[in-house]
């Protein structure tokens, strides 16, 4: 379960913003958007929340943040000393150019709390630490911080918290690696509940990617997964009635739209790979029919929600935590609603599966499907930062019309539009 994530000097976020999943006390509308984490002094918290801003405003970078943060505890130990770090910080003033990123999650895993972070810059890690909250209290597990005066990392680790051979896990730890990185790779039980967190609970979409169809079609292999599949596209009023699977080598397939002097040289560098063709069946209308449709002739929105039918099933299935870019992109608004309303649902999302997802869908401003906390805004101050808040910061009516106040620039989060002068 996510409760917190923060980033400081990323991108286009300079100062510290920080993203918050804790339902907020003061409104008791639309129960199912919340669930509780069962755990000693933690609030409800919100199964989904869409962040909402103009082009160019930092939307998608609060995605980048999380996949950073993600991809550097998964793979930091596996590279070299000496490696640069693919860190990013604010560049449009020269102070926070010269200083190191941060990024903290706070989270629940198993029937412990979670507070872990770290900052870095390109060449190195500056700062590391995790604190724990089983039932409630604090203990500090281990935290390192680099004194570039003295040259040499400063180090605590707790023998109490972290019995094993944290000493030869600490030795092991490169400076352009993170220490819970290194420790799991040294088979550390005290802290794989908290790697594994990252590893098999926490996704994170990149940002502007296509998602992979492969996924929903290795689904589809088996009969129950195909089952699984087709009820999802019908729910959302696909109208398919089968799907059909062809696995064809490169050197099978007919290369008509590829010009004849680049055929050889690619078959031969792809020689030996498999593509696996995915067909629809639909009914003709007269005749009842069916006719099998090729994936090109199928729409863009059904491409991507099949696309999205492994992953949805999956993050839902197994209480994952899903972070989203623009998921409303090539999708009705009737579609993305269906979406929202799987993840809110009690009786689909049992195991408290959570959401963050930019949006450009101000009809998902809508006082039926979200609670006034679930809307956060992304802005851009007049230092060309990102600013990150939430909706709840106003003082709202429960029946307050969010989308018509939204548009108005009551809460900010638009683009300021000049009218266009003639050359």
């Amino acid at each position: 379960m996510l409760i917190e994530f923060s980033v400081t000097n990323f991108l286009s976020f300079c100062e510290t913003q920080t993203l918050s999943m804790v339902a907020s006390g003061e409104y008791r509308e639309l129960w199912d958007n919340t669930f509780s984490p069962d755990l000693p002094r933690l609030p409800r918290l919100l199964k989904s929340t869409v962040v909402y801003g103009p082009n160019a405003s930092g939307k998608s970078n609060l995605i980048r943040a999380a996949l950073f943060m993600w991809d550097f505890v998964l793979n930091s130990a596996k590279g070299q000393e000496g490696d640069p770090i693919d860190v990013k910080p604010f560049l449009l003033n020269s102070k926070n150019g010269q200083m190191p990123s941060t990024f903290e999650m706070i989270f629940v895993e198993g029937e412990t709390r979670y507070q872990y972070g770290f900052s870095v810059s390109r060449d190195r890690v500056w700062q590391e630490w995790l604190l724990a909250y089983p039932k409630g209290r604090a203990q500090r597990w281990f935290e390192r911080h680099y004194d570039p005066v003295q040259g040499r990392e400063e180090w605590s680790l707790h023998k109490k918290f972290l019995p094993g051979n944290r000493e030869v896990w600490r030795d092991a730890t490169r400076s352009n690696a993170l220490f819970l990185s290194t420790a799991i790779q040294l088979n550390s039980a005290p802290l794989k509940p908290v790697f594994d967190w990252f590893d098999k609970r926490l996704r994170v979409f990149r940002p502007h990617s296509e998602i992979s169809r492969e996924f929903s079609a290795n689904l589809c292999k088996e009969s129950e997964g195909r089952h699984k599949v087709l009820k999802f596209l019908n729910q959302a009023d696909l109208d398919i009635e089968g799907i059909s699977l062809e696995t064809r080598r490169v050197g099978e397939m007919i290369l008509d739209d590829i010009p004849m002097e680049l055929r050889a040289a690619l078959v031969k560098e792809m020689a030996g790979q498999e593509v696996t063709e995915i067909r629809f069946e639909r009914s003709t209308a007269d005749t009842g029919k069916p006719v099998w449709l090729p994936w090109d002739a199928e729409s863009r929105g059904t491409q991507k929600l099949f696309a999205l039918a492994w992953p949805w099933l999956n993050i839902l299935g197994q209480g994952r935590i899903l972070f989203m870019d623009e998921m409303d992109t090539s999708l009705h608004h009737n579609l993305v609603k269906f979406l929202f309303q799987m993840m809110h649902d009690p009786k689909i999302n049992k195991n408290n599966a959570q959401l963050v997802s930019t949006t450009h869908d101000t009809a998902l401003l809508d006082n039926s499907l979200f609670r006034r906390d679930q809307f956060w805004l992304v802005g851009r101050s007049p230092d060309r930062c990102s600013d990150l808040y939430p909706v709840s910061d106003y003082n709202l009516e429960r029946d307050e019309p969010f989308q018509r106040r939204y548009l108005e620039g009551h809460y900010g989060g638009l683009p300021s539009i000049r009218r266009f002068e003639s050359w």
